[in-house]
């Protein structure tokens, strides 16, 4: 695998607006002007109260929504003017997604649900992706696990078949929303440091939504969200002189 930029730019939120209802007297604006870059060194935490638009952003970086105004811009590429099919493709091809819940299909192997977002793409899986699933599956310490069924296996194995499934594309940007808020404290530590080596060895940017501040800590960034609005965000590896507060 080719060696990747660090600094290169993979997400990019420009003056991003949302609001839901457009038009209607009960429309109400969630995310208010957003700006916020990330490159592939990034391992960032997204935390906010409930209500503060985090889930919402989620979506919209993940291109499973669409901005009301504003520009998202992924891998260099404006988003807002994509029809359907490219918008489906590039989500595809660069964005993993984790959840709370790992939403593993009860009839497919462990390999095959690592498999499926290739699967979903292409078809049927080529020998090099099949290869590529199994050595995930190694990465994430489930080698000899590949044709057991979810219900086989712990709720923290069944979690780091979800990482491994997430980054079977190999992407660009990982998007992870309360990805360990269902799991005991050593498999939560276990899945956090699966995100920190693939985010240090591939070059995978990493936003981690999560309300557990020793986790939000223990990341690299910390993006404060309140009301809609970045109100901090802050490098705890450069300290005071990375604060980005924003002004009140």
């Amino acid at each position: 695998m080719p060696e990747l930029d660090a600094s290169q730019e993979v997400m990019r939120l420009a003056g991003l607006k949302k609001s839901y209802n457009v038009g209607k007297p009960t429309e109400v604006e969630v995310l208010h002007g957003l700006d916020l870059r990330l490159v592939r060194r990034d391992f960032a935490a997204l935390v906010g109260t409930s209500g503060s638009g985090k889930s919402t952003l989620l979506n919209v970086i993940g291109l499973l929504d669409q901005p009301t105004s504003g520009e998202l811009f992924l891998l260099g590429e404006a988003t807002s003017g994509m029809d359907d099919a490219r918008r489906t493709s590039l989500r595809g091809s660069s964005i993993g997604f984790v959840f709370q819940f790992h939403h593993l299909i009860q009839a497919f192997t462990t390999l095959e649900n690592v498999l499926m977002p290739l699967m979903v793409a292409t078809g049927k899986p080529t020998r090099e992706q099949i290869d590529r699933g199994r050595g995930l599956l190694a990465e994430v310490g489930l080698a000899g696990l590949e044709q057991r069924y979810p219900d086989q296996l712990s709720g923290g194995q069944q979690q780091r078949v979800a990482v491994a499934r997430a980054l079977v594309t190999r992407p660009a940007l990982l998007l992870a929303d309360e990805p360990t808020g269902n799991l005991d404290s050593k498999s939560a530590a276990e899945v956090f440091t699966l995100f920190r080596k693939f985010n240090r060895e591939f070059g995978c940017a990493v936003l981690l939504v999560t309300h557990d501040s020793r986790m939000s800590e223990q990341c690299d960034r910390t993006v404060t969200l309140v009301d809609g609005n970045i109100a901090r965000d802050l490098s705890h590896s450069a300290a005071v002189n990375q604060d980005k507060t924003v002004p009140g």
